[in-house]
């Protein structure tokens, strides 16, 4: 069963588009002939070397030393990526003389008046911030770390560093000392960047507690750095004003490809999160394809997209300055006062491509919002969504508000390759409830258990080839046996992502869930995405998430759906019927679930990932503090319930 078509790219694609020029500058420059998408992706992964060298001469990328060849060694770990190649992200990211004039930056922030910047602005408070953190004594691989929000402070702070060649981590400061300590300890920061409080809502939130103990359990940390924001000040700290009091000359440290530029973390919510260092060429040339061929961004481009600095859409989000697009920069709660902030934000800054997460697009579909009718939205060309499964219902509500002319792009990729693994883009079909097909130079498949790639049927998501975004290491791994356990355990030499993935015929497809959360019913597989599509789309429910308890003895186990009721719906055996009806009429009556439980609120990181495994192994007897750790948490009271929920099944006797 395939969805319809909902777009097709446009006939004038060359003229248009960013992918029809590429296609059509490869014709006349490269003497590649490509008549569609699909000939295009074939030839990116067929020929690797070809393709990543087209990138970068189409993008004019620039090295102060030259690379010998494009990828001296095609191992998986291990690839070799344009050895010889001395360059710096950071001096593609802030533009040159010429485009002082062109605006980089709008902020909009709930405990801040909006601002604007230049990229000529953007360079003097980047060549000044550059001269403060070489009075503090910081020069490549020295780390830098930040506890701040998604303000202009950040990006300055996080370009300067890059430009030194030191190292760059972040975390929101939602996140909880515990949380930031388990992060920035590993990689043994010298500075630290940090807020005394942050906005949310309607009110101010103080967060010099945290910072005192982040500050205490650090101890390589030399100096402290902080930014205000509101009335809470650091003391002992070097101000931002006094970091940027005298300017410098803006130098970018010519560095090799695979040298670390930012370490990006992953949850975290099952143990320590993973160090995973990303090197400065590596997201160059990457996120020149994907922001560029696959979002269609350019200079007079912008994009809006929410991120808090905990996701790797920050990162991806600071990269369409690369294309000389402008970005805005949203600081605090998306939906307050209400739903309708995200769009009217758009009215007010007009993106030609806006970002969005598909639990909040559906969560306007249910309040039955119209925002392309109430807001001017005509500057989007294109609505982007990630993070998540989006359902079909998902794609049919967005045309209905934006219309025929719209391109919606759905995608899925993740902290571990910072970029898209499979995508859509203005030179593909859309298709109801798929993403449109693999991102160009990703090599992707569906595996079966014996690593048989798979058509019609779910597989594991892998990656056959390498990518030049694959993490240059983990710190603290210097044999690499991490990094190989994270993603090779299952296939020798192939990288697994570790998602559930269904290609169609036609190339499309569909990511179900978490491989780890995949709910196995006599021999009947399916993705947790599935389950929730047809559970949330009822009106009494707003939220839901499913676990599977397997049985040793080769039964069909237990399968426990947990739910959050809407406003003004009660929980009872009607509405237990109607979950149950739905789920035998849509899916099978395989996963009909056993025991159907309600809470106040399920749990999730703070990038919106539900705790699905976590919530499995404290139903199966774990200690919570050993499988979830709060303060990575969203809500951390919303996992109470589920605490609650397996102590009285334990006290019943009910097996684990």
């Amino acid at each position: 069963m395939t969805g319809e078509i909902l777009w097709t790219p446009p006939a004038d694609l060359g003229e248009t588009t960013e992918v029809g020029r590429y296609m059509e500058w490869l014709r006349t420059q490269r003497g590649r002939h490509t008549e569609s998408y699909d000939q295009l992706w074939r030839w990116s992964v067929d020929d690797l070397e070809g393709f990543w060298a087209s990138i970068w001469d189409f993008f004019a990328l620039r090295a102060h030393s030259p690379y010998e060849r494009v990828l001296a060694k095609r191992t998986m770990p291990g690839a070799e990526w344009f050895p010889g190649a001395r360059l710096n992200y950071a001096e593609h990211l802030v533009g040159r003389e010429e485009d002082r004039d062109r605006v980089a930056v709008l902020a909009r922030s709930q405990g801040r008046p909006p601002l604007e910047l230049t990229f000529g602005e953007l360079r003097e408070q980047v060549a000044r911030a550059r001269a403060g953190l070489q009075r503090l004594g910081v020069g490549p691989g020295d780390r830098v770390v930040a506890y701040l929000p998604n303000v202009p402070e950040t990006l300055i702070a996080f370009i300067a560093t890059a430009s030194l060649g030191a190292i760059w981590a972040t975390c929101a400061p939602e996140f909880g000392a515990r949380s930031v300590i388990n992060r920035f300890a590993q990689i043994e920061p010298r500075v630290l960047l940090t807020v005394g409080g942050y906005g949310h809502r309607d009110r101010y939130v103080d967060r010099r507690a945290e910072v005192q103990e982040i500050r205490a359990k650090l101890p390589t940390l030399q100096h402290v750095v902080h930014v205000p924001y509101g009335e809470a000040t650091i003391g002992v700290a070097t101000g931002w004003n006094e970091l940027l009091a005298e300017s410098g000359p803006l130098e970018f440290e010519p560095v090799a490809f695979d040298h670390p530029l930012y370490v990006l973390f992953s949850s975290g919510t099952t143990g320590l999160p993973k160090a995973i260092v990303h090197g400065h060429g590596g997201q160059l040339i990457e996120h020149h394809k994907n922001q560029g061929l696959g979002w269609d961004l350019k200079p007079g481009g912008r994009l809006m997209w929410f991120s808090t600095t905990a996701w790797m859409m920050w990162n991806a989000l600071v990269s369409a300055l690369l294309l000389r697009a402008s970005i805005v920069m949203l600081d605090g709660d998306p939906a307050w006062p209400d739903l309708m902030q995200q769009w009217r934000l758009a009215e007010e800054t007009k993106p030609t491509v806006m970002g969005v997460s598909p639990p909040y697009l559906m969560a306007c579909r249910r309040a039955g919002l119209n925002p392309a009718r109430d807001c001017d939205l005509s500057s989007i060309r294109a609505l982007c969504t990630a993070g998540s499964p989006l359902p079909a219902e998902g794609y049919r509500y967005g045309y209905e508000q934006f219309g025929p002319e719209m391109v919606l792009i759905n995608g899925s990729g993740g902290t571990d390759v910072c970029t898209g693994i499979v995508s859509g883009s203005f030179a593909q079909p859309v298709y109801e409830g798929e993403i449109s097909g693999p991102c160009l130079g990703v090599d992707v498949h569906a595996f079966d258990e014996d690593g048989n790639d798979v058509v019609g049927e779910l597989g594991e998501l892998v990656i056959t080839q390498p990518m030049p975004s694959m993490p240059v290491e983990f710190w603290g791994d210097p044999g690499g046996e991490r990094y190989r356990a994270a993603y090779f355990d299952r296939y020798p030499g192939v990288w697994r992502q570790g998602d559930w993935i269904r290609f169609t015929e036609r190339g499309s497809c569909v990511i179900t869930g978490r491989s780890d959360a995949t709910l196995n019913r006599g021999g009947v597989r399916l993705g947790t995405g599935e389950f929730y599509s047809v559970v949330e789309e009822l009106p009494e429910i707003v939220d839901a998430l499913v676990v599977h308890l397997e049985d040793s003895g080769g039964g069909m186990g237990e399968l426990i759906l947990f739910v959050v009721t809407a406003d003004g719906f009660r929980f009872d055996e009607p509405l237990r019927d109607r979950i149950a009806a739905a789920l035998r009429d849509q899916l099978s009556p395989r996963h009909v679930p056993d025991t159907i439980v309600a809470v106040a609120a399920i749990p999730r990181t703070l990038t919106g990932k539900k705790l699905e495994t976590p919530v499995k192994r404290i139903l199966l007897g774990a200690q919570p503090g050993n499988v979830a750790s709060r303060d990575a948490l969203a809500q951390p009271e919303a996992l109470d319930s589920f605490i609650d929920y397996a102590a009285a099944r334990a006290r019943s006797g009910t097996p684990r």
